[in-house]
């Protein structure tokens, strides 16, 4: 999960804001909310890949945070819309090759 909060007041900031957004898309991320973009890794050592990604796309201003929760925690996530409970869709289908 990729949490931000980049400054937009410039045209140049704006610029900078809309290409750290497509390079979160580009890598696969999605977004849940605005400025907070999420994207299913099936393990730790592929997450690291992604959060290096993240770190190298960083723009030069603003706050960008990553946090890295389990299936199983988001899983757990209520989402509510307005006062009526909101079914989390299911979550991705995991391949296992043996």
């Amino acid at each position: 999960m990729v949490l931000f909060d980049l400054p937009t007041q410039t045209k140049k900031e704006r610029k900078q804001y809309g290409l750290f957004r497509k390079k979160l898309l580009k890598d696969g991320f999605t977004m849940f909310q605005f400025s907070i973009y999420l994207r299913h890794c099936p393990s730790r050592e592929n997450a690291d890949v992604h959060i290096r990604r993240v770190r190298l796309s960083l723009p030069p201003t603003g706050k960008v945070g990553i946090l890295t929760i389990t299936d199983k925690q988001f899983g757990l996530m209520e989402i509510f819309y307005g006062k009526k409970p909101t079914e989390v869709p299911e979550g991705y289908q995991q391949l296992e090759l043996f």
